[in-house]
C-alpha cells in the first residue's frame, strides 16, 4: 500500500469513528430536547385574593331617577387602599373620609328606571384585589308631566344660525362636565343653596306634546328680584362666564371629581373664568336675561354628563349613616 493510500485509509477510519459517536449520541440528545419542548408550562400565578372583601353600599338606599347618591366602600381585610368604579356610564372618584371609608359621588340619570350596574374594583394594602358588580335599583322620580295636544306647525325649529349658536353653547357646557372628571375634587360637604328663597319651578317637570315627552325642566328655579345675590354652593373653579342664547348671563363652576354647577339668567357676573370660588361666595346676581318670563335663578347640577335634581346635592345623606346590606 502506498503512502498516499495509507493516509486516505486513516482519514476514512477517523470519519467513520466520529459518525458512529454522533449516531450513538443522537437518541439521548433528541430525548432531552423533546422532553424540554413538551414539558408543561409553569402555572400562571393567580391574583391574590383579600382575606375579606369590603362592603359596598350606597346612600340614599332608595335611589330615584335624576338624583345624586354616594357610593360607599368600607371594611375589608387587609384594609382597602384604593377603589375605582363606574355607574351609569360615568367614572367614580373615591376619596377616603376621616373614618377610613371610601366615598364617591354618582348620578342616576333621568329616565333610568330599573336595575343599573355598579362596578367597583378595590385594591387592598397587601396588593390583593377584589372586583364586584351590583345592581342599583333606580325608581321613578315624582316629576310632574303636563300633557298637551297642539297642531304640528307649532314648535317649529329656530333659524339655522340660532340653532348653531345653541348647539355651540351646549357643546361648551358639555365640555366643562367632561373635563371635570380630570379636575381634582375641590369640594367638601355640606353644600349650601345658591339662594335662600322659595322654589318656583322644580326639576324634572316635562311637557308631553301629542303623546311624546318633548322637553324636561332640567334645573331648579329660585325666586329673586333682579340684582339679588347668588352664591356658590361649594369650592370650585369658574369654567364659563358668558351670555348664552337661552340661558342669558351664565356662570359654570367646575367643582372637580365630576361635579359641575351652573347659574342662568343672571343680570351680573361677579367672577371671571379661572377664578377659584369658596363655599357661600357671591358669584353673580339674579336677572331676567335669556329666554325667560321673569326674573329668577335657574340652577343646574351635573355629574359628568348627567343633569340631576339640584336639591339632591343639598340632601345627600351622611356616608357614616348605617344601612342594610345589599
Amino acid at each position: 500500500m502506498t503512502r498516499r493510500a495509507r493516509q486516505w485509509t486513516a482519514i476514512l477510519g477517523a470519519a467513520v469513528l466520529m459518525l458512529g459517536t454522533l449516531m450513538l449520541d443522537l437518541p439521548a440528545r433528541w430525548q432531552t430536547e423533546h422532553v424540554a419542548m413538551s414539558a408543561p408550562l409553569e402555572p400562571t400565578a393567580r391574583p391574590r385574593q383579600p382575606q375579606q372583601p369590603p362592603t359596598i353600599r350606597w346612600l340614599p338606599e332608595r335611589v330615584h331617577e335624576g338624583t345624586l347618591l354616594n357610593i360607599i366602600v368600607e371594611g375589608g381585610v387587609p384594609a382597602v387602599l384604593h377603589a375605582e368604579g363606574m355607574f351609569a356610564g360615568e367614572p367614580l372618584h373615591f376619596r377616603m373620609n376621616d373614618n377610613g371609608v371610601l366615598v364617591a359621588l354618582a348620578a342616576a340619570p333621568l329616565d333610568s328606571v330599573g336595575p343599573r350596574a355598579l362596578r367597583v374594583s378595590v385594591t387592598h394594602e397587601d396588593g390583593s384585589r377584589h372586583r364586584e358588580q351590583l345592581d342599583v335599583i333606580v325608581v321613578s322620580g315624582d316629576y310632574r308631566l303636563e300633557e298637551l295636544s297642539v297642531a304640528p306647525q307649532f314648535g317649529r325649529p329656530q333659524p339655522a344660525e340660532v340653532q348653531q349658536r345653541m348647539a355651540d353653547e351646549a357643546a361648551r357646557a358639555r365640555a366643562v362636565s367632561a373635563a371635570s372628571h380630570d379636575t381634582p375634587r375641590m369640594w367638601e360637604p355640606p353644600f349650601v343653596a345658591p339662594r335662600e328663597s322659595r322654589i318656583t319651578s322644580g326639576f324634572g317637570s316635562g311637557r308631553i306634546f301629542n303623546g311624546q315627552v318633548q322637553s324636561r325642566h332640567t334645573g331648579t328655579d329660585f325666586a329673586g328680584a333682579v340684582g339679588t345675590p347668588v352664591v356658590a354652593p361649594a369650592r370650585g373653579v369658574v369654567a364659563i362666564v358668558d351670555d348664552f342664547y337661552l340661558g342669558g348671563g351664565v356662570i359654570y363652576i367646575d367643582h372637580g371629581a365630576g361635579l359641575v354647577t351652573a347659574y342662568l339668567h343672571l343680570s351680573a357676573k361677579d367672577v371671571a373664568e379661572g377664578d377659584t370660588v369658596e363655599t357661600g361666595q357671591v358669584i353673580g346676581r339674579v336677572g331676567a336675561t335669556g329666554r325667560v318670563t321673569g326674573p329668577h335663578l335657574h340652577w343646574i347640577v351635573r355629574y359628568g354628563g348627567h343633569t340631576v335634581n339640584a336639591l339632591s346635592l343639598l340632601e345627600l345623606p351622611d356616608p357614616a349613616a348605617p344601612s342594610m346590606e345589599h
